[in-house]
Protein backbone atom coordinates (compact mmCIF):
# COMPACT_ATOMS: atom_id res chain seq x y z
CA UNK A 1 0.00 0.00 0.00
CA UNK A 2 1.17 3.86 -0.28
CA UNK A 3 1.77 5.73 3.15
CA UNK A 4 3.11 8.97 4.20
CA UNK A 5 6.22 8.19 6.24
CA UNK A 6 7.97 10.23 9.02
CA UNK A 7 12.06 8.78 7.97
CA UNK A 8 13.49 11.04 11.37
CA UNK A 9 12.31 14.27 13.24
CA UNK A 10 12.98 16.94 11.11
CA UNK A 11 12.56 15.82 7.41
CA UNK A 12 9.33 15.94 5.19
CA UNK A 13 7.31 13.52 5.19
CA UNK A 14 7.75 10.71 2.30
CA UNK A 15 5.15 9.11 0.72
CA UNK A 16 6.47 5.75 -0.40
CA UNK A 17 5.00 2.12 -0.79
CA UNK A 18 5.40 0.14 2.33
CA UNK A 19 4.12 -3.56 3.11
CA UNK A 20 0.33 -3.91 3.54
CA UNK A 21 -0.99 -4.57 7.26
CA UNK A 22 -2.24 -8.15 8.10
CA UNK A 23 -4.93 -8.10 10.49
CA UNK A 24 -4.77 -10.77 13.34
CA UNK A 25 -7.17 -11.97 16.09
CA UNK A 26 -8.63 -9.19 17.68
CA UNK A 27 -7.75 -6.93 15.11
CA UNK A 28 -9.78 -4.96 12.21
CA UNK A 29 -8.20 -3.60 9.02
CA UNK A 30 -9.62 -0.59 7.72
CA UNK A 31 -9.28 0.86 3.97
CA UNK A 32 -8.58 5.21 5.41
CA UNK A 33 -10.98 7.60 4.11
CA UNK A 34 -10.02 10.61 5.94
CA UNK A 35 -7.65 11.56 8.74
CA UNK A 36 -7.41 14.46 10.70
CA UNK A 37 -3.84 16.44 10.36
CA UNK A 38 -3.70 18.30 13.54
CA UNK A 39 -2.76 21.74 13.58
CA UNK A 40 0.35 21.53 15.94
CA UNK A 41 1.42 18.22 13.95
CA UNK A 42 4.58 20.19 12.49
CA UNK A 43 5.71 20.56 15.94
CA UNK A 44 6.01 16.57 16.48
CA UNK A 45 7.44 15.80 13.04
CA UNK A 46 10.13 18.39 13.67
CA UNK A 47 10.87 17.12 17.06
CA UNK A 48 10.06 20.05 18.73
CA UNK A 49 7.22 18.47 21.22
CA UNK A 50 9.62 15.69 21.97
CA UNK A 51 6.81 13.15 21.32
CA UNK A 52 8.09 9.38 21.71
CA UNK A 53 7.25 8.73 18.20
CA UNK A 54 10.28 6.36 16.68
CA UNK A 55 10.43 6.33 13.27
CA UNK A 56 9.99 5.01 10.47
CA UNK A 57 6.61 5.45 11.18
CA UNK A 58 3.45 5.96 9.31
CA UNK A 59 1.68 9.01 11.45
CA UNK A 60 -1.59 10.13 12.18
CA UNK A 61 -4.42 10.20 14.72
CA UNK A 62 -7.19 7.88 14.24
CA UNK A 63 -9.67 8.18 11.03
CA UNK A 64 -12.89 7.16 9.02
CA UNK A 65 -12.91 4.57 6.92
CA UNK A 66 -14.42 1.04 5.62
CA UNK A 67 -13.90 -2.26 7.04
CA UNK A 68 -12.03 -4.50 5.31
CA UNK A 69 -11.62 -7.54 6.83
CA UNK A 70 -12.47 -8.41 10.84
CA UNK A 71 -11.05 -10.95 13.48
CA UNK A 72 -12.84 -13.85 15.05
CA UNK A 73 -13.98 -12.01 17.50
CA UNK A 74 -15.90 -9.17 15.61
CA UNK A 75 -19.78 -10.43 15.86
CA UNK A 76 -21.20 -6.94 14.35
CA UNK A 77 -18.74 -5.30 12.28
CA UNK A 78 -19.07 -6.27 8.62
CA UNK A 79 -16.65 -5.77 5.87
CA UNK A 80 -17.95 -2.33 4.23
CA UNK A 81 -19.01 -0.47 7.26
CA UNK A 82 -18.36 2.87 7.89
CA UNK A 83 -16.18 3.61 10.85
CA UNK A 84 -14.43 5.96 13.10
CA UNK A 85 -10.99 4.15 14.48
CA UNK A 86 -10.07 5.89 17.74
CA UNK A 87 -6.35 5.85 18.14
CA UNK A 88 -5.91 5.42 22.15
CA UNK A 89 -4.99 1.81 22.07
CA UNK A 90 -5.07 0.16 25.71
CA UNK A 91 -3.43 -2.74 26.57
CA UNK A 92 -5.66 -5.50 27.39
CA UNK A 93 -3.35 -7.34 30.34
CA UNK A 94 -4.55 -4.66 33.05
CA UNK A 95 -7.89 -3.81 33.37
CA UNK A 96 -7.20 -1.15 36.08
CA UNK A 97 -4.44 1.00 34.73
CA UNK A 98 -3.89 -0.20 31.51
CA UNK A 99 -0.94 1.07 29.44
CA UNK A 100 -1.76 3.68 26.95
CA UNK A 101 -0.39 3.95 23.50
CA UNK A 102 -1.82 6.75 20.82
CA UNK A 103 -1.62 4.64 17.59
CA UNK A 104 0.74 6.39 15.41
CA UNK A 105 1.29 9.74 17.56
CA UNK A 106 2.73 9.09 21.38
CA UNK A 107 2.34 6.96 24.06
CA UNK A 108 3.20 6.69 27.66
CA UNK A 109 5.67 5.12 29.79
CA UNK A 110 7.53 2.06 29.10
CA UNK A 111 4.21 0.63 28.82
CA UNK A 112 3.14 2.15 26.34
CA UNK A 113 6.38 2.04 24.27
CA UNK A 114 6.10 -1.26 24.13
CA UNK A 115 2.39 -1.24 22.99
CA UNK A 116 2.78 1.14 20.45
CA UNK A 117 5.97 -1.06 19.14
CA UNK A 118 3.24 -3.40 17.99
CA UNK A 119 0.85 -0.81 16.80
CA UNK A 120 3.19 1.65 15.20
CA UNK A 121 1.40 2.81 12.46
CA UNK A 122 -1.59 5.34 12.50
CA UNK A 123 -4.00 6.15 9.36
CA UNK A 124 -1.81 8.26 7.16
CA UNK A 125 -2.18 5.42 4.98
CA UNK A 126 -4.14 3.48 2.02
CA UNK A 127 -4.85 0.80 4.96
CA UNK A 128 -5.00 0.96 9.40
CA UNK A 129 -4.62 -2.23 11.08
CA UNK A 130 -6.28 -1.25 14.51
CA UNK A 131 -7.44 -3.12 17.56
CA UNK A 132 -11.47 -4.29 17.35
CA UNK A 133 -12.44 -2.79 20.49
CA UNK A 134 -11.43 0.73 18.77
CA UNK A 135 -13.83 0.37 15.78
CA UNK A 136 -17.05 2.63 15.73
CA UNK A 137 -19.55 2.36 13.23
CA UNK A 138 -20.78 5.67 12.00
CA UNK A 139 -24.53 6.64 11.29
CA UNK A 140 -25.66 6.72 7.42
CA UNK A 141 -25.15 10.66 7.30
CA UNK A 142 -20.93 10.40 7.34
CA UNK A 143 -21.09 8.80 4.42
CA UNK A 144 -21.85 12.34 2.62
CA UNK A 145 -18.41 13.88 3.92
CA UNK A 146 -16.18 11.68 5.84
CA UNK A 147 -13.51 13.95 5.58
CA UNK A 148 -15.62 16.79 7.74
CA UNK A 149 -16.66 13.63 10.03
CA UNK A 150 -12.60 13.16 10.86
CA UNK A 151 -13.17 16.20 12.95
CA UNK A 152 -14.92 14.42 15.76
CA UNK A 153 -11.09 12.94 16.46
CA UNK A 154 -10.82 16.80 17.77
CA UNK A 155 -14.09 16.67 19.92
CA UNK A 156 -13.65 13.69 21.21
CA UNK A 157 -10.83 15.06 23.73
CA UNK A 158 -12.51 18.05 25.01
CA UNK A 159 -15.71 15.49 25.37
CA UNK A 160 -13.20 12.84 28.12
CA UNK A 161 -12.60 15.74 30.00
CA UNK A 162 -15.96 17.07 30.57
CA UNK A 163 -16.89 13.50 30.97
CA UNK A 164 -14.21 13.35 33.56
CA UNK A 165 -15.30 16.39 35.30
CA UNK A 166 -18.81 15.15 35.40
CA UNK A 167 -20.40 17.70 33.40
CA UNK A 168 -23.84 18.58 34.21
CA UNK A 169 -26.60 20.22 32.43
CA UNK A 170 -27.27 23.69 32.85
CA UNK A 171 -24.06 23.86 34.78
CA UNK A 172 -21.51 26.75 34.16
CA UNK A 173 -18.36 25.75 32.43
CA UNK A 174 -14.74 27.62 32.01
CA UNK A 175 -12.73 26.59 29.12
CA UNK A 176 -9.42 28.07 29.62
CA UNK A 177 -7.71 28.12 25.88
CA UNK A 178 -11.24 28.77 24.38
CA UNK A 179 -10.31 30.68 21.40
CA UNK A 180 -7.71 27.45 20.71
CA UNK A 181 -8.67 24.08 18.47
CA UNK A 182 -9.29 22.20 21.41
CA UNK A 183 -10.75 25.08 22.96
CA UNK A 184 -13.27 25.90 20.92
CA UNK A 185 -14.40 22.47 20.51
CA UNK A 186 -15.19 22.60 24.49
CA UNK A 187 -17.29 25.14 24.14
CA UNK A 188 -19.02 23.17 21.14
CA UNK A 189 -19.74 19.86 22.96
CA UNK A 190 -20.26 21.74 26.38
CA UNK A 191 -22.83 23.54 24.98
CA UNK A 192 -24.58 20.40 23.06
CA UNK A 193 -24.11 18.35 26.47
CA UNK A 194 -26.37 20.92 28.33
CA UNK A 195 -24.45 23.31 30.34
CA UNK A 196 -25.98 26.29 31.01
CA UNK A 197 -23.14 28.78 29.92
CA UNK A 198 -19.67 28.36 29.02
CA UNK A 199 -17.58 31.28 29.92
CA UNK A 200 -14.88 31.78 27.04
CA UNK A 201 -11.77 33.60 27.82
CA UNK A 202 -9.05 34.77 25.50
CA UNK A 203 -6.89 37.36 24.28
CA UNK A 204 -8.45 37.20 20.10
CA UNK A 205 -11.42 39.25 20.21
CA UNK A 206 -12.23 38.11 16.81
CA UNK A 207 -12.02 34.66 18.02
CA UNK A 208 -14.24 35.90 21.30
CA UNK A 209 -16.66 37.36 18.74
CA UNK A 210 -17.02 34.29 16.48
CA UNK A 211 -17.85 32.25 19.48
CA UNK A 212 -20.84 34.67 20.79
CA UNK A 213 -22.22 34.62 17.38
CA UNK A 214 -22.06 31.18 16.96
CA UNK A 215 -23.66 30.05 20.27
CA UNK A 216 -25.08 32.82 21.69
CA UNK A 217 -25.78 34.19 24.79
CA UNK A 218 -25.03 30.85 26.59
CA UNK A 219 -21.66 31.07 25.19
CA UNK A 220 -20.00 34.37 27.75
CA UNK A 221 -16.78 35.52 25.94
CA UNK A 222 -14.29 37.37 28.20
CA UNK A 223 -11.41 39.38 26.89
CA UNK A 224 -7.96 38.37 28.49
CA UNK A 225 -5.04 41.64 29.68
CA UNK A 226 -2.64 39.75 31.40
CA UNK A 227 -3.29 40.75 34.88
CA UNK A 228 -4.39 37.92 36.92
CA UNK A 229 -6.20 39.70 39.55
CA UNK A 230 -8.42 41.85 37.13
CA UNK A 231 -8.87 38.44 34.76
CA UNK A 232 -10.46 36.30 37.40
CA UNK A 233 -12.50 38.92 38.38
CA UNK A 234 -14.03 39.59 34.65
CA UNK A 235 -14.55 35.82 34.31
CA UNK A 236 -16.76 35.84 37.33
CA UNK A 237 -18.34 38.96 36.12
CA UNK A 238 -18.81 36.71 33.08
CA UNK A 239 -20.30 33.63 34.96
CA UNK A 240 -22.81 36.22 36.43
CA UNK A 241 -23.06 33.38 39.32
CA UNK A 242 -20.69 30.36 40.60
CA UNK A 243 -18.81 28.69 38.29
CA UNK A 244 -19.17 25.15 38.87
CA UNK A 245 -16.39 23.52 36.45
CA UNK A 246 -12.94 24.63 34.56
CA UNK A 247 -11.13 22.72 31.40
CA UNK A 248 -7.66 23.85 31.11
CA UNK A 249 -6.95 22.86 27.06
CA UNK A 250 -4.07 25.15 26.62
CA UNK A 251 -1.05 24.47 24.87
CA UNK A 252 2.53 23.90 26.01
CA UNK A 253 3.29 27.69 24.72
CA UNK A 254 0.67 29.11 27.46
CA UNK A 255 1.95 30.57 31.11
CA UNK A 256 0.57 28.70 34.04
CA UNK A 257 -0.48 31.82 35.55
CA UNK A 258 -3.03 32.13 32.70
CA UNK A 259 -4.56 28.44 33.70
CA UNK A 260 -3.91 29.45 37.50
CA UNK A 261 -6.59 31.98 37.00
CA UNK A 262 -9.29 30.05 35.49
CA UNK A 263 -8.90 27.38 37.51
CA UNK A 264 -9.42 29.50 40.84
CA UNK A 265 -12.82 30.93 39.87
CA UNK A 266 -14.45 27.66 40.95
CA UNK A 267 -17.08 27.80 43.16
CA UNK A 268 -16.65 25.69 46.44
CA UNK A 269 -16.66 22.23 45.76
CA UNK A 270 -16.01 23.04 42.08
CA UNK A 271 -13.94 20.91 39.85
CA UNK A 272 -11.09 21.56 37.53
CA UNK A 273 -9.95 19.40 34.66
CA UNK A 274 -6.18 19.56 33.16
CA UNK A 275 -6.15 18.36 30.01
CA UNK A 276 -3.49 21.15 28.32
CA UNK A 277 0.31 21.31 27.26
CA UNK A 278 1.42 23.54 29.85
CA UNK A 279 4.74 22.90 31.61
CA UNK A 280 5.73 20.54 29.05
CA UNK A 281 8.19 22.55 27.73
CA UNK A 282 9.17 23.91 30.86
CA UNK A 283 8.37 27.07 32.64
CA UNK A 284 6.90 27.85 36.37
CA UNK A 285 4.55 25.13 37.89
CA UNK A 286 1.01 25.62 38.05
CA UNK A 287 1.18 26.25 42.01
CA UNK A 288 -2.61 26.07 42.81
CA UNK A 289 -2.84 27.06 46.88
CA UNK A 290 -2.91 24.46 49.09
CA UNK A 291 -4.97 26.02 51.58
CA UNK A 292 -7.67 27.01 48.97
CA UNK A 293 -7.86 23.51 47.56
CA UNK A 294 -8.50 21.90 51.26
CA UNK A 295 -10.41 24.43 52.58
CA UNK A 296 -13.02 24.68 49.31
CA UNK A 297 -13.30 21.23 48.39
CA UNK A 298 -11.97 21.62 45.27
CA UNK A 299 -11.55 18.13 42.89
CA UNK A 300 -8.48 18.66 40.48
CA UNK A 301 -8.30 15.89 38.02
CA UNK A 302 -5.45 15.11 35.25
CA UNK A 303 -7.41 13.48 32.19
CA UNK A 304 -4.80 12.42 29.50
CA UNK A 305 -7.49 11.71 26.41
CA UNK A 306 -10.80 10.03 26.71
CA UNK A 307 -12.27 6.91 27.99
CA UNK A 308 -13.63 4.01 25.01
CA UNK A 309 -17.25 4.33 25.54
CA UNK A 310 -16.87 8.21 24.74
CA UNK A 311 -16.45 7.13 21.00
CA UNK A 312 -20.39 6.35 21.05
CA UNK A 313 -21.21 9.14 22.76
CA UNK A 314 -19.62 11.71 20.72
CA UNK A 315 -21.09 9.88 17.79
CA UNK A 316 -24.01 10.03 19.46
CA UNK A 317 -23.99 13.33 19.78
CA UNK A 318 -23.18 14.30 16.08
CA UNK A 319 -25.56 11.90 14.93
CA UNK A 320 -28.65 13.61 16.67
CA UNK A 321 -27.25 16.95 15.62
CA UNK A 322 -26.60 18.70 18.94
CA UNK A 323 -23.37 18.95 17.77
CA UNK A 324 -22.80 20.76 14.38
CA UNK A 325 -20.42 19.88 11.92
CA UNK A 326 -21.73 21.87 9.34
CA UNK A 327 -20.51 25.68 10.33
CA UNK A 328 -17.07 24.07 10.28
CA UNK A 329 -14.91 24.75 7.51
CA UNK A 330 -13.05 21.69 6.01
CA UNK A 331 -9.92 21.35 4.02
CA UNK A 332 -9.26 17.89 2.21
CA UNK A 333 -5.40 16.93 0.89
CA UNK A 334 -4.35 13.55 -1.22
CA UNK A 335 -1.89 11.47 0.55
CA UNK A 336 0.56 12.95 -2.27
CA UNK A 337 0.21 16.55 -0.46
CA UNK A 338 0.46 15.01 2.68
CA UNK A 339 3.32 17.66 3.49
CA UNK A 340 1.11 21.10 2.03
CA UNK A 341 -1.62 19.29 4.60
CA UNK A 342 0.73 19.47 7.23
CA UNK A 343 1.55 23.01 6.71
CA UNK A 344 -1.92 24.26 5.62
CA UNK A 345 -3.18 22.99 9.27
CA UNK A 346 -0.35 24.69 11.17
CA UNK A 347 -1.37 28.09 9.91
CA UNK A 348 -4.99 27.31 10.32
CA UNK A 349 -5.22 26.60 13.32
CA UNK A 350 -8.34 28.62 14.89
CA UNK A 351 -11.72 27.38 16.03
CA UNK A 352 -13.57 24.66 13.75
CA UNK A 353 -11.11 25.28 11.28
CA UNK A 354 -9.98 21.38 10.06
CA UNK A 355 -7.53 19.71 7.55
CA UNK A 356 -7.92 16.08 6.76
CA UNK A 357 -5.87 13.44 4.16
CA UNK A 358 -7.64 11.43 2.49
CA UNK A 359 -5.62 8.56 2.05
CA UNK A 360 -8.00 6.02 -0.33
CA UNK A 361 -8.57 9.17 -2.80
CA UNK A 362 -5.01 10.10 -3.83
Amino acid sequence: MRAAVLTKFGAPLTVQHVATPAAQGGEVLVDVLAAGVLPYAAEVFSGRRNYPLVPPVVPGTGGIGRVVHTGPDATRLRAGDLVWCDPTVRSRDDALTPDIALQGWSSRGDGGAKLAQYLHDGPFAELLRVPTENVFPLPPAAEDDPARWAALGVHLIPYGGLLAGRLEAGETLLVSGATGNLGSSAVAVALAMGAGRVVAPGRNQAVLDLLADRFGPRARPVRLTGDEAADRAAISAAADGPIDMAIDLLPPSAPSSVTRAAAMTVREYGRIVLMGGVGMLGGDDLALPYPWIMRNSITVRGQWMFPRTANAGIIRLLASGALDLAPEHVRSFPLDAVNDAIAYAAEHSGPFDRTALTPSAS
